[in-house]
């Protein structure tokens, strides 16, 4: 028997739940893993609400990561007592995800956990912090460099917003930090932050150029931010983009594009190949421990629908690890 986090419908209406379940309601999978950690993601928080058509199928154990140890395993490449890491693959959306003490998944969407970290640091960093990697990653494979100039980071104080900005710093890279909470400039600041600016200037309509200033960017609000973005960008700098925070509407003119050489690079965490993950994963269990330890606050599996519903009213900071065990 284990406990989990159910998120059902009735009547075209979700609902979330704490419920004890036992083995034989595990989806299909090839490796068995006691998870340790969970997160909870902007994705998360709208299945869990149901303020998103995020679930696909119903009854569904939300939870788009989890790291854990695996205690069942037919895949070649684990065997019992392995420490196990997963990211994505529409885990917490089509098949059973991460906020629950077991899981039954594929092993060809598991990565083992990259040493030195622990299950809990694993989590601590999670999509948002895998994903601001590979945005840094798709910067730096374009050419960016920390001479070039200023790198603007939007959604600054959430979970891939918090990472990207301690990933810069730690780079070499200066950062300039948009974020609708001013109040938590010091914080963006210690992150390695060296100037914090309102959303405001970036999230209404703007021109179709704006004066040139960034580098490169990491966008995880998309809609006029990005747009606004993209305008103010340099002659041949980047823009990555991972996130819809604002909106998934694009209402921008070419000009950044044929006038600047602008790059607009998607960035997608979900179904990112394998040696892309191992790479992204191994530079951020490498370099990024200091980062690691000032992002996160850790809460029960109890208070994962409460929290829930706190991150998508604007008031969680950072990352949010769920203890599946506590």
């Amino acid at each position: 028997m284990f406990r989990a986090l159910v998120v059902e419908q009735h009547e075209g209406k979700s609902h979330a739940s704490l419920q004890t379940l036992d083995d034989a309601q595990l989806p299909e999978g090839d490796v068995t893993v006691r998870v340790a950690h969970s997160t909870l993601n902007y994705k998360d928080a709208l299945a869990i609400t149901g303020q998103g058509p995020v679930v696909r199928k119903f009854p569904m154990v939300p939870g788009i990561d989890l790291a854990g140890t695996v205690e069942a395993s037919s895949h070649a490449a684990f065997r019992p007592g392995d420490q196990v890491l997963l990211n994505g693959f529409g885990v917490g959306e089509v098949h059973w995800g991460g906020l629950s003490q077991r899981a039954r998944l594929s092993g060809d969407w598991q990565l083992p956990l990259p040493a030195p970290l622990t299950t809990l640091q694993a989590m601590s960093v999670g999509t948002a912090g895998y994903t601001a990697m590979l945005c840094v990653m798709a910067l730096e494979r374009y050419g960016i460099t920390p001479g070039q100039g200023e790198i603007l980071v939007t959604g600054a104080n959430g979970g891939v917003g918090s990472f990207a900005i301690g990933i810069l710093a730690q780079r070499g890279y200066t950062v300039v930090a948009s974020t609708g909470r001013m109040a938590e400039a010091a914080r963006l600041k210690q992150l390695g932050a060296s100037e914090v600016i309102d959303r405001a200037t970036l999230s209404a309509p703007g021109k179709p150029l704006g004066k040139e200033r960034w580098a490169g960017v990491v966008d995880s609000v998309g809609s006029h931010t990005l747009v606004n973005a993209c305008a103010s960008t340099r002659y041949g700098g980047a823009v990555a983009a991972c996130g819809l925070a604002q909106g998934l509407d694009f209402p921008a003119t070419v000009a950044p594009f044929i006038l600047r050489g602008v790059a607009l690079l998607g960035v997608d965490s979900v179904y990112a190949p394998r040696a892309l993950r191992e790479q992204a994963w191994a530079i951020l269990a490498r370099d990024m421990q200091e980062v690691i330890g000032q992002v996160a606050e850790t809460i029960p599996l109890s208070g994962a629908a409460d929290a829930a519903a706190a991150l998508l009213r604007g008031e969680i900071k950072g990352r949010v690890v769920v203890d599946v065990n506590a």
